[in-house]
């Protein structure tokens, strides 16, 4: 940041910025840690030298909080793919299971908001397509914060439920399917979008909103015809927003296809998942008849289902992102 020339680009200098912010948090975080150790151990002499128990609760509360925050960063130090920095796009659509996969959805929708909202990091819906009876079949949405996508990406792939159903009348345990894709943002991608292989259409969007809704074709759809992928967004306020928003998801979604792809070849591994339903599930939640939640990539179960669903997720992110 010291040359004489970095302002001269303005878009560079304010990631260069930005980074060097970062850069400057996690030295003077690593340092406070390796003084808070320092005093410990400090203490804990003393009160061998002295025999005085007096301060030893006082000691074990500083062990306690200091190793919380010591995971927190080891956390971030596993955080080291080309995109894990970025913000994300998360999509969640309803698979095998009717009315109760919609009203899965929406849970798992509430589950990462709050995940979020506990890491700092802002939500906004990009596209909602409600249930036909309750829930939602397809939600789409942006999260923004540093490590968005570093740490979100753990969560990519299906997700099961088995519980008894709200909905049934006659209380029987229901087996339900969801599926999250993550993508990075990505703001200069490094190739360029053919639009000739891209299939715009644009429709009246749905449900609450201002004044132009339902009154205008604003809503957009793009599909890109050589991989089959397709985003939408109906949440801005003009079709030229919604259209530079389908831009940027559609950009996402192809660098995490290619990324995803490299990652496959190296490790030649071909299990991409192509249904949503039974045996295709990276974690299950399971309400009754007992209350766990468990990832099958990692092993890492958790005994109650509460804490999990208000989005306490640390534990399962942190052991997938080791287990990498």
């Amino acid at each position: 940041m010291a040359q004489p020339d970095i302002w001269s680009d303005l878009a560079r200098s304010a990631k260069i910025s930005q980074r060097a912010k970062h850069v400057q948090s996690r030295l003077e975080n690593f340092a406070g840690l390796l003084s808070r150790h320092g005093d410990i151990a400090a203490m804990v002499e003393l009160v061998e030298e002295e025999n005085d128990p007096s301060m030893t609760e006082e000691i074990k509360r500083d062990i306690t909080a200091l190793r919380s925050d010591v995971q927190s960063l080891q956390l971030e130090t596993l955080l080291r793919g080309e995109y894990d920095a970025n913000d994300a796009i998360l999509a969640l659509h309803a698979g095998a299971g009717g009315t109760e996969a919609q009203d899965w959805v929406e849970m798992l929708y509430r589950m990462y908001t709050r995940y979020c909202e506990r890491k700092g990091f802002s939500v906004k819906a990009l596209d909602l397509l409600p249930g036909d009876e309750a829930g939602v079949k397809s939600v789409t949405m942006s999260v923004s914060g540093m490590n968005a996508y570093g740490f979100l990406r753990a969560e990519k792939g299906v997700h099961r439920l088995v519980r008894i159903s709200p909905f049934d009348s006659n209380a029987r345990r229901h087996t339900s399917f969801a599926s999250l894709d993550v993508s990075p943002v990505i703001e200069d991608a490094g190739f360029e979008l053919d639009m000739e292989e891209v299939r715009i259409d644009t429709y009246r969007a749905s449900g609450a909103g201002g004044q132009h809704i339902n009154r205008t074709d604003s809503a957009v759809r793009m599909t890109h015809i050589p991989s089959g992928i397709v985003v939408q967004c109906q949440n801005e306020r003009s079709q030229v927003q919604n259209r530079e928003v389908c831009l940027m998801m559609l950009r996402s979604r192809l660098i995490e296809l290619r990324e995803r792809e490299k990652e496959e070849r190296m490790s030649d591994i071909k299990g991409e998942m192509k249904k949503i339903e039974w045996g295709s599930q990276i974690r299950s939640y399971v309400f009754h008849p007992y209350s766990m939640v468990k990832d099958h990539r990692t092993g890492f179960e958790v005994g109650s289902t509460t804490g999990v669903m208000d989005g306490e997720l640390d534990g399962f992110i942190t052991a997938y992102l080791s287990m990498q």
